[in-house]
This record gives structure tokens, C-alpha cells and sequence, in this order.
């Protein structure tokens, strides 16, 4: 898995800086983030019960994009004793797109490789339409057709209120539903299954901090929305927890 890590990054270092000495007229943007949230919560599921660092590294190469994006637990239960945490790298995702705007509409296309310690790794393929309007209500639809054998769609609205010079709140909603994806987890009968899956709404505030450095602050609240999701949820869940609170902290340098 490790080997993987690094020649994924070493082949998007050399394909983006290949590509910067060729054609100079083709914009380039980069960024170095990285989260400090109080938990790790994916499509509803809290995956750790204690603080989490989640770095992330993005570019974007005119219409192509790539990001690597990796979760530290900072407290991850020894296999010896429940009772000795020890903080550990738990997962590692590349993320590949495509991207192409006509109009209004925005369609990207890409790919996902979860590479994840204590479980096997998976892969997805999905697509997403956004429209610039009001709330700019975008669809996305992944397919893991690796270890999930299903799909997981999420329709999401957003809007951005600048609240100062630079400064901007932002506040988003989204729903999602499962399509037989056995990533997601199970129903009280054990099977795979087709029902809507969580709600989360959320709230973040960009601070501009020096030039490119920016600070956002931010909080999130997730709830099943069927009860194949809250059994699903309550099986997955690091400590059991069906509607999860969380929020932490993201510093930015975009480039």
C-alpha cells in the first residue's frame, strides 16, 4: 500500500511539472491544507472517536486535477490493550478529475483510490453536475466497483455570505442515498440495501490570515435518514453514534 502511495505521488509530481515547462499558458493552481477535526465522519459514519489531522495536498492542471488526502488518528487503540491509544496514519486517498464547465453547468468526472490500514483497500469511479445558480445545487454519484459492489449518490446545496472584506460564511445541506454499496454497511437482516442513507448540514467561516493563508473554522451535524441507515450508521460508527456533532479546523496555502 505504501509503495502505491508513493509512486501515485511521484507520477502526478512528474505529469504536472512536465507539463508546466511545455505549456506555460495553461493555468496551475495548488494547495496545502491540512484538518484538525474532533472526529473522522465519512457519508454519516464516524470512522474514529477521537481527534483526527487530515492533511491534504491538491492541484489542478487546466481541467485536470489531483489531490491526495490522508487521516492521522491521533488516539487508535493498541491491538494488545483497548485501554493504549497510540496516533497512526489510518487511510490514504488519491483522488484524479476531469473537469469541463458549459454554460452554467459544471461536470467533473474522476476516480478515487482508498488505500486504508486495518481494512482492504477500495476504488470508485464517479461523476458530478453542478449548476451556477442560487444554492448551487450540485449531484454526485459514485460507483466502488471494488470492495463496495454498489453506488452512493449525494445531492448537495451551498450558499457563501461575505461577511467582510475576504471574509465569507459559508453554509451548505446535503442528502444522500445508497444504492446496494456494501461500504456502507448493512440492514437489521444483514443484506446490502436501497434506502436514503444521511443528512448533514454544515457551517464554515473562511478568514483570510496573511496573502494565501487562509483559516476556516467549522462545524457539521449528519443523521440517518431511513432506519436501514441507522442500523447501517450504528454497526460502522467507531462508538456506536447514529446523529454525529463534530467540527475542527482547517488551515490553507494556496499557490
Amino acid at each position: 500500500m505504501k509503495s502505491f502511495r508513493v509512486l501515485v505521488l511521484a507520477m502526478i509530481i512528474a505529469v504536472m511539472a512536465a507539463g508546466s515547462l511545455y505549456a506555460e499558458d495553461i493555468k496551475t493552481e495548488g494547495s496545502v491544507s491540512a484538518d484538525v477535526m474532533s472526529n473522522y465522519v465519512w457519508r454519516g459514519q464516524k470512522l474514529r472517536n477521537s481527534w483526527v489531522v487530515q492533511p491534504s495536498v491538491a492541484i489542478t492542471y487546466g481541467v485536470f486535477g489531483a489531490n491526495i488526502w490522508a487521516n492521522y488518528d491521533s488516539d487508535r487503540p493498541e491491538a494488545t490493550s483497548s485501554d493504549t491509544g497510540h496516533g497512526e496514519m489510518t487511510e490514504t486517498d488519491v483522488t484524479l478529475t476531469y473537469t469541463r464547465s458549459i454554460d452554467k453547468i459544471s461536470l467533473t468526472a474522476g476516480y478515487i483510490y482508498y488505500a486504508l490500514d486495518g481494512a482492504n483497500d477500495t476504488q470508485e469511479l464517479f461523476v458530478s453536475a453542478g449548476y451556477d445558480t442560487l444554492l448551487s445545487p450540485t449531484l454526485t454519484i459514485y460507483y466502488d466497483y471494488d470492495e463496495g459492489q454498489g453506488a452512493f449518490v449525494v445531492a448537495s446545496v451551498g450558499h457563501s455570505f461575505e461577511v467582510m472584506k475576504e471574509m465569507s460564511l459559508d453554509l451548505g445541506a446535503s442528502v444522500s442515498y445508497n444504492i446496494k454499496n456494501k461500504v456502507m454497511g448493512y440492514d437489521k437482516n444483514g443484506e446490502d440495501f436501497n434506502n436514503f442513507y444521511n443528512g448533514e448540514i454544515s457551517s464554515s467561516m473562511t478568514i483570510p490570515v496573511w496573502k494565501a493563508v487562509s483559516v476556516t473554522p467549522k462545524i457539521a451535524y449528519s443523521f440517518p435518514l431511513s432506519n436501514d441507515a441507522k442500523e447501517a450508521i450504528k454497526n460502522i460508527s467507531d462508538d456506536g453514534d447514529k446523529d454525529i456533532f463534530y467540527g475542527g479546523v482547517n488551515l490553507a496555502l494556496s499557490f
